[in-house]
């Protein structure tokens, strides 16, 4: 028997002048200017000028009616599309040659048997790929990212499958999300019938906190086995690369970086005072000629044959305009969120002093400009900004906060550059474990847990200490 039942479905959807200024708001410098490039080639109407045209000179062709031209069962295809952008822009830091790391994945996953849908997905995920070879971010946070800078809206089964599609590269462990998946993926691409790798799998997907908390007996007893039944399998697990992606950026694939800040900071009178990258905003303009051409158009009193010209003409008129105000609102947004970084981070940009940042997440910046979270991630993800100290990638303002012995709420960056000194400091013939570097901290007036200080020192690339050890 059949039946009826209304169902209420929210959704949010973003125009295509929204999704466009999200990407050009993601672009680094030289990627920013790659697309002004691009855009101009495939758009005859916009044009880049040697001064600013007047207010009067940019609007006075707004007035022309074009709309009479066109039937509403008509509607032109630019209406409805993201102008001139490609299907896939990178959001990586640019480089001076070569093929970059995430290239490399992107050439064996083109040999895939994936159709168009699953493969801008799946060329999204390489894009979340950090040098380690792993994706940080969860896939619940991927498929927000995915329906917000790209339109695509995809279930959670659908992007988890291609994830595996993913892990199924070379190197093994590529597009883990832990460094447990991460060793679980390359034991498996071993041979099954290997009773060691047998047993390093086992304790891996079902033991890993007792095996790298060092709980060897009770591994011995939960899983019947001898000590040395035990060191073979951990022999298995040592042969592993906890960092699969290295092994793509050795000398000889591993390109020279270019980093062209987007931000200069300079200290006048004690003042700080903020420029953006004169790179970042050529003068744009329409085309005279497109909307001389349009004017005469709209004179003629065929019009009926003239459709498909004014159709034509008035796409490319329409998005040299939106393009223009979207370099415009770009600049603006930049500035913004800068603007509010800097000031949340005074003290530090006038003294240099790195115990001086504050604690400081996404949300406080969102907050104070009244804007999006992702729109902040964004702009401090991929941009530089040129300091009296050097030149510093945002993201790395960013940091949580804890409290020190004293009470008093300090940055999680304070923490690493003490831990890393006393790290520096230590005897290279008996370096400090981890539990020792917990007792040195707490001496620092910061009490942190172990876990806390692995991790730390893993985010610093600094070995545990056996591998520092110097004879």
């Amino acid at each position: 028997m059949l039946k009826q039942s209304l169902k209420l479905k929210l959704s949010q959807k973003l125009s295509p002048q929204q999704i466009q200024l999200m990407k050009l708001i993601q672009l680094p410098v030289l990627d920013f200017e790659q697309k002004l490039k691009q855009e101009i080639e495939e758009n005859p109407a916009l044009e880049i000028v040697e001064t600013a045209p007047s207010d009067d000179e940019f609007n006075k062709d707004e007035n022309i009616d074009v709309e009479e031209y066109i039937n509403d069962d008509e509607i032109p295809d630019y209406k409805l599309k993201s102008y001139n952008s490609s299907e896939h822009e990178e959001n990586t830091i640019p480089y001076a040659s070569g093929i970059s790391f995430n290239q490399l994945i992107l050439n064996q996953l083109h040999t895939e048997r994936l159709d168009e849908f699953e493969m801008r997905i799946a060329e999204f995920l390489v894009g979340c790929i950090d040098e380690g070879g792993y994706i940080r971010q969860s896939l619940e946070d991927v498929i927000d990212d995915l329906a917000f800078t790209q339109n695509i809206i995809v279930e959670y089964e659908t992007i988890n499958n291609i994830l595996k599609t993913i892990q199924n590269l070379d190197p093994a462990g590529i597009g883990a999300r832990t460094l447990q998946e991460c060793l679980s993926l390359q034991l498996r691409r071993k041979q099954s019938d290997n009773l060691d790798t047998i047993l390093a799998l086992e304790l891996i997907d079902n033991s890993f906190d007792l095996f790298t908390k060092r709980h060897f007996e009770k591994l011995l007893v939960k899983y019947h086995i001898s000590e040395k039944e035990l060191k073979r399998a951990i022999k298995e697990v040592e042969k592993l690369n906890p960092k699969p992606g290295n092994s793509l950026s050795n000398n000889s694939t591993k390109l020279i970086e270019q980093v062209i800040p987007d931000f200069k900071i300079e200290i006048i009178n004690n003042e700080l005072l903020l420029s953006l990258n004169g790179r970042n905003k050529p003068v744009m303009n329409v085309s005279r000629e497109y909307t001389e051409m349009l004017k005469g158009y709209s004179l003629e009193k065929n019009r009926k044959s003239q459709k498909d010209a004014v159709q034509f003409i008035k796409q490319k008129l329409d998005s040299a305009k939106w393009f223009i105000e979207a370099i415009e609102q770009r600049e603006q947004t930049l500035m913004l969120t800068m603007r509010a970084i800097m000031t949340y981070q005074q003290d530090y940009f006038l003294s240099g002093d790195e115990k001086k940042i504050r604690p400081m997440i996404l949300k406080n910046i969102a907050n104070v400009i009244n804007m999006d979270v992702s729109t902040i991630s964004r702009v401090a993800n991929s941009k530089y900004v040129d300091t009296p100290y050097g030149t510093k990638l945002i993201k790395e303002f960013f940091s949580e906060s804890m409290t020190n012995n004293d009470g008093k709420e300090i940055s999680t960056i304070e923490i690493k550059k003490i831990l890393e000194k006393i790290i520096f400091d230590e005897d290279k013939r008996k370096p400090e474990t981890d539990d020792s570097l917990v007792k040195l901290l707490f001496k620092e007036g910061y009490k942190i847990a172990r876990r806390t200080v692995s991790k730390y020192r893993e985010q610093l690339n600094i070995p545990v200490a056996r591998l520092r050890k110097q004879l």
